[in-house]
């Protein structure tokens, strides 16, 4: 069984003609042959010389054939299932017009008062995994959410918020990593009977580096699906128009899915895109700018085209530094438009500033915008039913009402969406309950659902297995120097916590 995830039940948005397509799948081309990628990495230049490409050794340039890209993308599964911990809750990733909603991420949570960042307990961690597991929009879990919690060194934070959401959700989980820490978190994945989607990250412009390239031979070897995404940004890394970051961004991304596919024929991958346009008065990444949203359509539509499976990040990514209305437009508008352009996957709720801070109490008011996009993407069902021919002869003109029929109390609930959070009473009914802000109303409803929601547990022989997993990690990064002495002192003070892992 898969999740159903929002489906569109109508063509997805354009932004190209298909004359457009065209000339930006040759420029792609054209890249890839003329310009080339480098690949820092002895392994991938020979296996990639011995398939054909002109490599020149010392400067590390891999030119690609084009025959060779178009067959290596043909190779690609154009849809494939994603394994949850429970299979109720698995994706099919890149089946026609269905997009799979996963939260944003950032480094810190808010305080709610200052908006000054800080650094999440591993409550606060455990919660907010907690609350994802339980929203009906949050189709899956994202890489950190938060990077780490206090008390947990670098080395450990990855490997600990794989365990957090290894143990909070069934949904499908995905995963970054730093220092190989994908080794062990894939151990966990697999312990647990499920995929973990792993990241891989081309450095724009156009270069592959040896540990993205390890990544790669190692997830295909380990038959884990994952995603191929650089971050350029356009006028600095990337051309600064819309059309030629798009062709930037995809030649890097196709040259690490020709390797995947080199050393895997059929290996699980896809595409995203994080490109963002450059703030040309201040020289950094512009958050929330319409062109972001009008250049991830035209990169959904390309690789639509490729029948690759892509992702968007643009919706994760708001300027404003709080909850406010800036952060609610930038984002929703782009978790719109992708999931429009018909993104396999869009990363949406809870984002606030610039990756750098996420809040729950966010997560949940975007769950109403998630919801409300998936009831707009499922468009208006024309059929005798929602027609209501003989109920409008039935009812007729004024004195008839609609009001009091069967036909609306069936309907109205498959028609509307109910938003859970927002505010929708009367005058009367605000001033009569203290003028709640809606991140109060956010607030109160994430308190609620916390109180509520009780996850999954694993299994007693999975959870000792997943602490023998995190234990062997622990050892390892400490042997190698990647945890000091005083690292290790507060860390233990967390390990040894009453209500360890959940706080």
């Amino acid at each position: 069984m898969t999740s159903k995830g929002f489906r569109r039940n109508y063509d997805p948005l354009r932004v190209l003609s298909e004359a457009d397509v065209a000339s930006i799948q040759s420029g792609v081309l054209q890249v890839l042959e003329r310009t080339g990628v480098n690949f820092h990495d002895e392994r991938a230049l020979r296996l990639l010389a011995d398939a054909g490409c002109r490599v020149e050794f010392d400067s590390h340039r891999v030119r690609f054939p084009t025959e060779l890209v178009r067959d290596c993308l043909s190779q690609c599964p154009s849809s494939y299932e994603v394994t949850a911990r429970n299979p109720d809750n698995n994706w099919l990733l890149g089946e026609p017009n269905t997009t799979y909603f996963v939260p944003a991420n950032g480094s810190n949570t808010v305080d709610l008062d200052t908006w000054q960042p800080r650094q999440p307990t591993r409550k606060e961690f455990y919660d907010l995994v907690r609350l994802m597991d339980a929203l009906p929009s949050v189709h899956g879990l994202p890489a950190f959410p938060w990077y780490g919690f206090e008390k947990v060194p670098q080395a450990m934070r990855l490997l600990e918020s794989a365990a957090a959401k290894i143990r909070m959700t069934t949904k499908p989980i995905m995963e970054g990593s730093v220092l190989e820490s994908y080794r062990w978190s894939i151990q966990m994945a697999k312990v647990t009977g499920q995929d973990i989607l792993q990241l891989v990250n081309p450095v724009a412009p156009l270069t592959v580096g040896e540990e993205e390239v390890a990544k790669t031979i190692y997830f295909t070897q380990e038959d884990m699906p994952f995603h191929v995404t650089s971050g350029p940004v356009a006028g600095a890394t990337a051309p600064a128009t819309l059309a030629g970051a798009v062709i930037s961004s995809s030649a890097e991304n196709i040259a690490g899915i020709v390797l995947a596919q080199l050393v895997k024929p059929g290996a699980r991958v896809w595409s995203g895109n994080m490109t963002l346009v450059q703030n040309m008065r201040s020289g950094s990444p512009m958050f929330g700018q319409v062109a972001n949203f009008l250049l991830d359509a035209a990169y959904q539509q390309l690789w639509r085209a490729y029948k690759v499976p892509s992702w968007s990040i643009a919706a994760a990514w708001s300027g404003s530094k709080q909850i406010d209305y800036q952060a609610g437009y930038e984002t929703t508008m782009a978790a719109t438009t992708t999931a429009l352009a018909g993104a396999s996957m869009v990363r949406f709720q809870g984002g606030i500033s610039q990756q750098l801070s996420m809040h729950p109490a966010k997560l949940v008011l975007d769950d109403d915008s998630a919801e409300m996009i998936g009831r707009f993407l499922q468009g208006v069902e024309v059929s005798d039913g929602t027609m209501a021919l003989d109920l409008i002869d039935q009812v007729g003109p004024i004195p008839g009402n609609f009001l009091a029929t069967s036909h609306t109390r069936s309907w109205w609930r498959k028609e509307q969406y109910m938003p859970r959070s927002a505010d929708h009473g009367s005058y009367a009914d605000f001033f009569n309950e203290g003028s709640p802000t809606v991140i109060r109303r956010a607030v109160e409803r994430m308190e609620q659902i916390l109180a509520s929601h009780k996850p999954t547990p694993l299994p007693a022989d999975q959870e000792e297995a997943i602490e023998d997993i995190l234990n062997d990690a622990r050892r390892y990064y400490r042997s190698k120097g990647h945890i000091s002495e005083s690292d290790w002192s507060l860390y233990q003070e967390d390990l040894a916590s009453p209500n360890y892992p959940y706080a």
